[in-house]
C-alpha cells in the first residue's frame, strides 16, 4: 500500500528502486472559457547550487529525454481527460549524474496568461511514485502519493515535488509550492534561457 503524503513531508525513496514512473494527475473545475486547460508536466534536473547545469537539463514536451537517459518525459496530454495519470515521468537512478542534486517536477498551465486560467480551476491534483522494474514498466508498484489538496486562487505554474540526494540517498519533499508566472517564472528561477 502507498505511503500518503501531506505537504511539506519528507521520505526517503527505498534504497533498492533503480527505475521509478512519477505519475501526475489532474482534473478541471467547471469552467466557462471557450479555451481547453492544457497542464504540462516538466522536470529540472538541479546542481547543488539548484540550478540547472545546461538548458538540456530541462525535460518538457520540447526536450522529452535527458542527454544522459536518466529523465524521460513520455509526452503531452493536451486535455487531461480520463482517468490515470495524465502526463508520466520515467527515471532511470543508476543513470543520473553524480553532479545533480535535485529534480524537481513541476506542472505549468499552457498559455494560462491568454486563456485566463489559474490553478484555482484545477481539482484532484496528484503527484505518485512507482517503483517499476525497467525503463519499459509503465505501471510499477505505486509506493508514494500526494494529493495537492491546497486551493490554488492565481498561481499558473506548481512545483509539485522534488527527488533529492542525501547522504547518497535518494528522498521525496512534497513541495505543493504555487507560482505565478508559468513557465517563464520557474524556467529563470531554474536557470534556464529563456
Amino acid at each position: 500500500m502507498a505511503v500518503k503524503l501531506q505537504k511539506g513531508q519528507r521520505v526517503s525513496l527505498d534504497k533498492g528502486m533503480q527505475h521509478a514512473l512519477i505519475g501526475l494527475g489532474w482534473d478541471t473545475n467547471g469552467y466557462s472559457g471557450s479555451d481547453g486547460f492544457d497542464l504540462d508536466a516538466c522536470v529540472f534536473m538541479l546542481g547543488s547550487n539548484g540550478r540547472v547545469r545546461c538548458d538540456e537539463d530541462f525535460i518538457f514536451y520540447g526536450n522529452l529525454k535527458s542527454p544522459d537517459g536518466s529523465v524521460t518525459h513520455t509526452g503531452d496530454n493536451r486535455t487531461g481527460e480520463g482517468s490515470g495519470d495524465d502526463e508520466v515521468i520515467l527515471i532511470d537512478f543508476t543513470k543520473i549524474p553524480a553532479d545533480i542534486q535535485k529534480i524537481a517536477i513541476t506542472v505549468t498551465i499552457y498559455d494560462a496568461e491568454e486563456r485566463r486560467q489559474n490553478f484555482g480551476q484545477v481539482n484532484n491534483a496528484y503527484v505518485r511514485v512507482a517503483r517499476t522494474e525497467n525503463s519499459d514498466d509503465f505501471v510499477g508498484r505505486e509506493e508514494l502519493r500526494f494529493d495537492l489538496a491546497e486551493d490554488f486562487s492565481i498561481e499558473t505554474a506548481l512545483v509539485v515535488c522534488e527527488i533529492y540526494r542525501h547522504n547518497g540517498a535518494w528522498k521525496f519533499n512534497a513541495v505543493g509550492s504555487g507560482f505565478s508566472g508559468g513557465l517563464e517564472a520557474l524556467c529563470k528561477n531554474y536557470g534556464v534561457d529563456v
